[in-house]
C-alpha cells in the first residue's frame, strides 16, 4: 500500500547527478543543504523502481534525473528524430504503370509542338551534353592521377627526370625557335622567362639559343657586307657632299662582362676607360647606314689603333678612297687612305673657324655610327657570363683577336647582330 503514495528522495544521496537535479528545479537562489528533498512525481516512473513487497520503498535507478515539472506540465517533450529520419527520400516502392486507355492509343496527328517548348526542350538537351562532356573530363582527369603511368607525369619534366633519369623532350618549330632567340637577342629575357613563354624547360632554351647563335654566324658571316667605292657614291647622302670620298664611319665599342676570378684574365679585360671588364669590338658604318663592316672582339686592355691593325680592314683600303674616325682612333700612319678626324687644339688656345666647322660637320656625321652602336650595347649579348671568360685563353698577339669558348660566344651574336640591323632597317648593302 505504500507504495500508492508519492516518495521523497535526498538529494545528497545522488552526488554525481546532483547539478543536472538543481538545474531541472530551476529555483532561484537555491541551496542544497541535508534536508533537501524531491518529490518522486518529478520523476519518470522509467527512472523508478517499484519495491517487490507493499512494505518495500521505492527506489531511483543510477543516474535518474528529475524531468517533471509544472513549467513543462510534467510532461517530457518527443525525442527529435535523427538526420536519417528527417532526410526525404525517393519511394522505393515500385511504380503502377497504368495502362493506356483506349484515347491514349489514338494518335493526333494534326497537333505540334509550341516553338517555345522545342527551344526549350533543346537548350536543355545542350546543356545536359555540355554537363556528360564536363563529367567525362573529370573522370578522366581522377583516373589518370590516381594510377601511375606516364600520362600522369607528361607535364612535369621535373618528375619525368626524377622517374626515368632523362629529361622530357619538348621540340619546338624551327621558326618558334628562332623567335625564341631573337626574343632572348633583342628584348634581354632571362632563360627561365623564355622557358615559361615557350612552354619548354629551361635548360632546353640555352641550346637552343647556342644552335641559333652559330648558325647566323655561319650562314650570315659568310656574307660580303663591305661596300665598294662606286656602290658608297651612288647611295651618298647630300650632307656627305664636303666628304665624297668617305667609304666608311668607324668607331670601336665596349661590351661589358662579368668580373672573372683569375687575375691574369683580370689584367687582359680591364679597360681602364669603362673602368670595368669589357670586350671590344671595331664597327664600320657606310655613310648611307647600312653596316659594311664588323670585327672580331678584344681584350678590353687594347688600344683603338692596335684593333684596326688587326682587324682585317686596312687590306680593303686603298688611296682613293677616305675613312671618318673619332679622335680616339689615330691611324693616319698605318691606313693607306685619306684620314677624315676633328681637329686637335695641339697646346693652342683655341680653335680657328674653319678648324671649328670642320669639327663640327665631322660630329655631326660620325653620330650615325653612334647611333648604331647604342643598339649593339642595347642587346643581351652585351653581358657574357665569367666562366666562359675564365675557360677562354686569351692571346694578345694574335689577329684574330680574343680566343675560346667567351669570344666564340660572343662573336657569334655580336657578328650576326650587326647583319640583322641590316635586314631591320632595309639598308642597300649590295
Amino acid at each position: 500500500r505504500r507504495a500508492l503514495y508519492n516518495w521523497i528522495y535526498d538529494i545528497l544521496q545522488h552526488p554525481l547527478c546532483q547539478k543536472r537535479w538543481v538545474v531541472n528545479i530551476r529555483r532561484a537562489n537555491f541551496i542544497v543543504k541535508s534536508s533537501s528533498r524531491v518529490c518522486s512525481r518529478h520523476f519518470q516512473s522509467s527512472d523508478q523502481i517499484e519495491p517487490p513487497t507493499p512494505a518495500g520503498r521505492r527506489r531511483l535507478k543510477p543516474g535518474a534525473v528529475p524531468l517533471l515539472f509544472q513549467w513543462n506540465n510534467f510532461t517530457v517533450p518527443a525525442p527529435r528524430p535523427g538526420v536519417w529520419e528527417r532526410t526525404e527520400r525517393p519511394s522505393t516502392e515500385p511504380m503502377q504503370i497504368a495502362e493506356p486507355s483506349e484515347e491514349a492509343l489514338d494518335h493526333d496527328y494534326c497537333a505540334s509542338a509550341e516553338p517555345a517548348a522545342l527551344d526549350l526542350s533543346l537548350h536543355h538537351a545542350e546543356e545536359l551534353r555540355a554537363e556528360i562532356a564536363r563529367l567525362k573530363e573529370q573522370l578522366e582527369e581522377i583516373t589518370i592521377s590516381s594510377k601511375f603511368c606516364l600520362e600522369r607525369f607528361a607535364g612535369s619534366d621535373e618528375d619525368i627526370r626524377f622517374f626515368t633519369s632523362q629529361s622530357q623532350c619538348i621540340l619546338l618549330q624551327p621558326i618558334d625557335e628562332f623567335f625564341l632567340f631573337m626574343n632572348y637577342l633583342s628584348l634581354g629575357l632571362m632563360e627561365k622567362d623564355l622557358a615559361h613563354r615557350f612552354k619548354i624547360h629551361q635548360s632546353t632554351v640555352s641550346p637552343i639559343i647556342n644552335t641559333w647563335a652559330n648558325f647566323l654566324y655561319t650562314v650570315l658571316g659568310a656574307v660580303g657586307i663591305w661596300l665598294d667605292e662606286e656602290n658608297i657614291k651612288a647611295h651618298l647622302p647630300e650632307v656627305f657632299h664636303d666628304y665624297a670620298d668617305t667609304q666608311v664611319i668607324l668607331d670601336c665599342t665596349e661590351l661589358r662582362c662579368q668580373t672573372p676570378n683569375s687575375l691574369l684574365l683580370l689584367s687582359e679585360v680591364f679597360s681602364g676607360y669603362k673602368s670595368h671588364c669589357t670586350f671590344k669590338g671595331l664597327i664600320g658604318v657606310a655613310p648611307h647606314g647600312p653596316v659594311t663592316f664588323i670585327s672580331s672582339l678584344y681584350q678590353g686592355s687594347i688600344s683603338d689603333k692596335e684593333i684596326l691593325k688587326q682587324s682585317g680592314i686596312v687590306a680593303l683600303m686603298n688611296p682613293s678612297m677616305a675613312i671618318m674616325v673619332d679622335k680616339g682612333l689615330l691611324v693616319e700612319d698605318c691606313v693607306p687612305c685619306k684620314v677624315h678626324i676633328p681637329t686637335f687644339l695641339s697646346k693652342r688656345a683655341q680653335l680657328s673657324g674653319p678648324e671649328v666647322r670642320k669639327t663640327q660637320s665631322i660630329a655631326r656625321l660620325r653620330v650615325h655610327v653612334e647611333r648604331l652602336i647604342r643598339r649593339f650595347v642595347r642587346t643581351r649579348w652585351s653581358w657574357v657570363r665569367s666562366s666562359e671568360i675564365a675557360s677562354a685563353v686569351f692571346r694578345t698577339q694574335t689577329p684574330g683577336g680574343v680566343e675560346g669558348p667567351a669570344n666564340h660566344c660572343a662573336k657569334s651574336l655580336f657578328t650576326p647582330t650587326g647583319i640583322l640591323k641590316n635586314i631591320y632597317c632595309g639598308k642597300k648593302v649590295a
